[in-house]
């Protein structure tokens, strides 16, 4: 990842076509076979459709939430999909993954048979099988409380504009000098705590030579010392949509490709996992008026592949990650940039930076810092916190290494971000712009993080959240 200043952008991943998501809740119970008693089952989950639901059609939507089986599973990571037929094919049919006890991944699927004659009790009732490895193991029925769950459930809907993940990879270069074009993925393997780094570039430099593709991977194994191999330059390509460079591509749904004669060697399947996530104003990924753009397709995603360095082989499995998307003229004069996964589907983004522009270059980072919290996002404007308008104070960032931190608050909230980039987790790279200029970027996929947002209650500051990353936080920090 590398802070962007940015001067013109094209229109890319805008739709005037409306989604769907909405919050839902459930209640019942499971009998495992062999067991003589029921367990306790709450199911907490996220909707989200890329169109607006049609009641006579059929819509294909994702699913996440928390699953919790008492005395035996609580997993906040679980995934999967949901059918939403209820006239069409008279039912909407669950299919959610999770783990439970020991690390066993289970399949719950279910659907609620709709009935004309009994629209309200067929509409609320959802049957399932628990299965592992394709074989039933269980069965229970799971109910929507209408009494307590009705009214949060219909305040839940929302319809945003639909924004695909694969429309946000398409290239928005379009032939001018001097712009820099980054594709770049960080993850975590859960089960050794190794980070894994993939950055993807299109160069066009100032001088109006060729442009060319490069970019690098790096591993760094929880066991020894971060290892990378840089791969390109080659020609640009123009893959549509993504990236290529001769064996090396990053694509809707898969990233692939080798560096260092084949001694790092990758094979990795992406499936985002939520909304995207614009840590400038999202407006500013369409029209060239900040110094900057820089946004994630998905605020988060998970990864299934390989990953080989040195005759080792990583294997990832749900591995926790997100990819991101930087448009611009090169590296700011310093930046900051921190990706931490929180659990629970909450997501916090922070970019700090200090542009290269005359006049600019002299002033603290500009701080957009994006937190997403049970779907929504704070600030609400992340230009707020870069600025200081609209009754918040301006973020601040001290960038210096090895901690680095971010502070800043709106009317009711406050937040404190610690960044901890141990130099054993750190790899230092050299980055060049399209004029030439040099900077160096200091990266840890590997980082830990201590974040406490906090709350104006009754004439003081209150703890509304807190969450410490230990080796899981992707962060970096870049100076000239």
């Amino acid at each position: 990842m590398s802070a962007a200043t940015t001067s013109r952008t094209h229109p890319g991943g805008r739709s005037a076509a409306r989604g769907t998501v909405f919050s839902e809740t459930m209640l019942g119970m499971l009998r495992l076979d062999g067991e003589h008693r029921d367990r306790r089952v709450r199911l907490d989950l996220t909707v989200s459709a890329d169109r607006v639901m049609r009641l006579r059609g059929t819509t294909e939507a994702r699913a996440a939430g928390r699953v919790r089986i008492t005395g035996w599973a609580d997993d906040p990571e679980a995934e999967g999909e949901l059918e939403i037929s209820p006239l069409a094919r008279r039912r909407i049919r669950y299919r959610i993954a999770f783990t439970a006890a020991g690390g066993r991944r289970l399949t719950l699927d279910g659907w609620k048979s709709v009935s004309p004659r009994r629209p309200v009790a067929s509409m609320t009732v959802l049957p399932f099988t628990l299965y592992e490895d394709g074989a039933p193991m269980g069965t229970g029925a799971l109910r929507f409380p209408l009494r307590t769950q009705l009214l949060p459930f219909l305040a839940s809907f929302r319809f945003p504009p639909s924004r695909k993940p694969d429309a946000f990879l398409a290239s928005r270069w379009r032939g001018e000098p001097g712009r820099t074009e980054v594709w770049y993925t960080t993850v975590t393997d859960p089960d050794t705590g190794s980070g894994v780094w993939l950055h993807h570039e299109l160069t066009a430099p100032a001088d109006g030579s060729e442009p060319y593709a490069h970019g690098w991977a790096a591993v760094f194994p929880a066991d020894g010392p971060v290892r990378h191999a840089r791969f390109g330059p080659l020609p640009w390509s123009g893959a549509e949509p993504g990236f290529s460079a001769g064996e090396v591509t990053s694509r809707p749904g898969r990233l692939a490709g080798s560096a260092d004669e084949g001694a790092l060697h990758w094979d990795i399947a992406e499936r985002p996992a939520g909304e995207p996530l614009f840590t400038f104003p999202r407006w500013s990924w369409n029209r060239p008026v900040l110094p900057a753009a820089h946004m994630l397709p998905a605020a988060r995603s998970r990864y299934d592949g390989t990953f080989t360095h040195d005759g080792r082989t990583l294997t990832l499995t749900g591995a926790p990650g997100a990819s991101a998307r930087i448009y611009g003229h090169g590296n700011a004069r310093r930046w900051a940039w921190l990706h931490a996964d929180l659990g629970d589907g909450d997501v916090l983004e922070v970019v700090a930076a200090v542009s290269m522009r005359p006049g600019l270059r002299r002033l603290p980072p500009m701080v957009f810092l994006r937190l997403r919290r049970n779907d929504r996002d704070w600030p609400r404007r992340p230009e707020r916190g870069a600025t200081g308008w609209a009754g918040a104070g301006r973020f601040r960032a001290d960038t210096a290494l090895p901690t680095w931190t971010v502070t800043g608050r709106t009317a009711l909230r406050r937040i404190r971000v610690e960044v901890t980039q141990p130099a054993d987790r750190t790899l230092a790279l050299d980055y060049t712009d399209p004029d030439g200029r040099h900077a160096t970027c200091r990266n840890s996929e590997r980082a830990d993080a201590h974040v406490l947002l906090e709350r104006w209650w009754f004439g003081g500051w209150r703890t509304e959240a807190e969450w410490t990353l230990d080796g899981t936080a992707h962060a970096e920090v870049g100076t000239r």
